[in-house]
């Protein structure tokens, strides 16, 4: 069973079902017993960083989701499910996250060079379909998820803050929007992607297949 982790925000209907016809048995769950008892974890969320912080705080969910992952439990993140396993967020200062991956969490300022007129303000969020390019974790055996996904897929995007992970070999593919930003990261049993595959048509599908047969 794959327990997909209900802290009250995010699309969870969307991503059971989306694992169901990965060929999985998924549950919406917030009972750590169910996150315990789980054979795999997937971890959604949309909205803001500290909001969700405080959510799994009243929903005793820190330690499990925790736990899990230190069980080594394959577990998957998805938009802030990624932005959260990191130790904070220019989204909310002071907050602590999960503290699960070195780094932090940090909002669209400026165009970088060679991506349209440097030092223009991008538009936030970054909305809609943009490619993945497969970084050198990606291309190497450790990217079981991502077989069969061609290197420059679409995926699809909604958000303000990308993650910038301290160890940089954690990256599993990159996106650009105005910036090239980690999309994408793997460590041990930990996938976590900023774009919904839920969202992501065909290619999206795939990646959840690629999931459930871990």
């Amino acid at each position: 069973m794959i327990a997909v982790i209900d802290y009250g925000m995010g699309n969870l209907r969307s991503v059971q079902k989306a694992l169901e016809v990965a060929g999985a048995k998924a549950k919406v769950t917030s009972d750590p017993k169910d996150i315990k008892k789980a054979e795999k974890i997937v971890f959604p969320g949309v909205g803001a960083f500290g909001e969700a912080m405080e959510e799994l705080r009243k929903r005793d969910l820190i330690h499990p989701i925790k736990d899990a992952i230190a069980e080594g439990k394959t577990f998957l993140g998805l938009c802030l499910g990624l932005q959260l396993l990191f130790e904070k967020s220019a989204e909310d200062p002071g907050v602590k996250g999960l503290c699960v991956l070195e780094g932090e969490v940090k909002k669209f300022g400026v165009r970088g060079p060679g991506s349209g007129v440097r030092g223009e303000k991008l538009k936030v969020p970054h909305m809609g379909w943009n490619t993945i390019i497969k970084g050198a974790r990606g291309q190497g055996p450790g990217s079981r998820i991502l077989h069969g996904v061609p290197d420059g897929s679409y995926m699809y995007f909604v958000h303000s803050y990308y993650v910038k992970p301290k160890d940089k070999t954690v990256a599993l593919t990159t996106t650009n929007y105005g910036i090239d930003f980690v999309s994408g990261i793997h460590k041990d049993n930990i996938y976590a992607f900023q774009f919904h595959p839920e969202k992501s048509q065909g290619i999206g599908l795939k990646i959840l297949e690629n999931f459930v047969d871990l």
